[in-house]
């Protein structure tokens, strides 16, 4: 039995918790759960995407809470905590400039914005995550919560890829 077989034949309950620490959005677990069963895993992928991309901004932010910042030292042993620690592994061999500047950009986003910078580490360095960060502090509030979406719908696929592996 594949991890996709396994995913469709299980329990809506317990789908449900590996779900949320993939997206801690109430509304995105139920409705891919809803979905089953998936043919593929890309198919399951590109609905969770699709699921992200549809939230309504409240939903967006429940899932925001449950990330950390980036750059910061990932606590705690859920599945969410660890699949923070594997994404932001980079950062952590990150020069001490290169950190000391995401913390400050990382308290001029909140200050400006009200909510943790959210990005998709995986896959970048520290050097673009900064750049990133740096890029999105001149977005105004439309552009950046779009953006962040984004940035979640693609950690989010990321995340229920690594369930079907």
């Amino acid at each position: 039995m594949t991890a996709l077989d396994e995913l469709n034949d299980a329990p809506a309950d317990r789908l449900v918790q590996r779900l949320r620490a993939c997206n801690a959005a109430p509304r995105f677990a139920a409705q891919v759960v809803a979905g089953r069963p998936y043919p593929d895993a890309g198919t399951l992928v590109a609905r969770a995407g699709e699921v992200v991309r549809g939230l309504p901004w409240e939903e967006v932010e429940l899932a925001l809470a449950a990330h950390p910042r980036i750059g910061d030292r990932v606590e705690g042993s859920s599945a969410e905590a660890g699949a923070s620690r594997r994404e932001q592994g980079a950062v952590v061999g990150a020069d001490e400039r290169t950190r000391a500047a995401l913390a400050e950009g990382n308290r001029a986003y909140e200050e400006r914005f009200g909510r943790v910078f959210l990005v998709r580490a995986a896959g970048r360095s520290p050097e673009e995550l900064l750049a990133e960060l740096r890029r999105r502090l001149g977005h105004d509030e439309e552009a950046e919560r779009a953006e962040v979406v984004e940035q979640l719908a693609q950690i989010t696929e990321l995340r229920v890829r690594e369930l079907v592996r």
